[in-house]
């Protein structure tokens, strides 16, 4: 099932979007499903015709994951973590589709960095990993945007991947797919960069979301977004990020610099 969040300049609501007579269509749910029973208001409309909006707003925070694969880490010159690396984002980093990043003042070198995010259903503390798959709702496409030149400036990395804008996700949220091993690509203006498998994750979703949920509490809504593959290169303003997981779908966003 693909639950989307959207609008047709009113208040924004949610949706389950399915494909019929050949064209996607968007049928509109009570209330937001992360609370709610999903139960039909009987709106329906044509997916072309409304826009669409981050799945989720998380309610908390954003946890991320550096280093989970290997060959991304090795291009950046660094090695695999002994322990996992943690790292948060501000929900002011959230984005929906087509929204447009906006590069930082103070950045040269904005990166894309392709990832699988989790979206959270319920309060989890201390999650056993055979038990992880209770507390998932679904999954979406997510960018990690990273101002390359203040990482390497700074021990801390909160210039480089807390900026306004640098989390966009979407397009829906999926919460039918076997997400052990699936294609993670991006492109940047149809260029293709990164081309990889989650397969090659040095740490799996459930033991990500359990070995979290032993040093937080999450809540539902919030986002762990679980690495970015190989491949990862700079983006400049004019340009356009696709970021496509399969049995997902394709999330698209514009570059800008104000």
């Amino acid at each position: 099932m693909r639950i989307a969040r959207f609008t047709t300049g009113e208040d924004p609501m949610y949706g389950i979007v399915q494909e019929k007579d050949g064209q996607d269509m968007v049928y509109g749910i009570t209330g937001d499903p992360l609370y709610t029973d999903i139960r039909p208001t009987g709106k329906v409309l044509p997916l072309e015709d409304v826009r669409l909006l981050a799945p989720v707003i998380p309610r908390s925070k954003v946890v991320c994951v550096g280093r989970n694969y290997a060959a991304h880490a090795a291009e950046l010159g660094n090695e695999v973590p002994e322990q996992a690396l943690f790292f948060l984002k501000p929900n002011t980093t959230v984005v929906g589709p087509g929204d447009p990043v906006v590069i930082p003042a103070y950045s040269q070198e904005v990166s894309l960095e392709a990832e699988l995010a989790v979206v959270i259903k319920r309060m989890a503390k201390d999650v056993a990993a055979e038990d992880v798959a209770d507390v998932i709702l679904g999954y979406t496409c997510a960018n990690d945007l990273t101002a390359r030149d203040s990482q390497r400036a700074e021990d801390q990395w909160f210039r480089a991947k807390a900026f306004d804008t640098s989390c966009p996700i979407g397009p829906w949220i999926e919460t039918d797919l076997e997400a052990s091993s699936v294609s993670i690509s991006s492109s940047v203006d149809g260029e293709i960069a990164q081309d990889g498998s989650t397969a090659d994750m040095i740490r799996s979703v459930a033991d990500l979301v359990a070995e979290i949920s032993s040093v937080v509490t999450l809540l539902p809504g919030d986002l762990i977004l679980t690495g970015t593959p190989a491949g990862v290169r700079t983006v400049d303003a004019g340009s356009t990020i696709d970021i496509s997981i399969e049995g997902i779908g394709t999330l698209s966003n514009p570059v800008v610099r104000r």
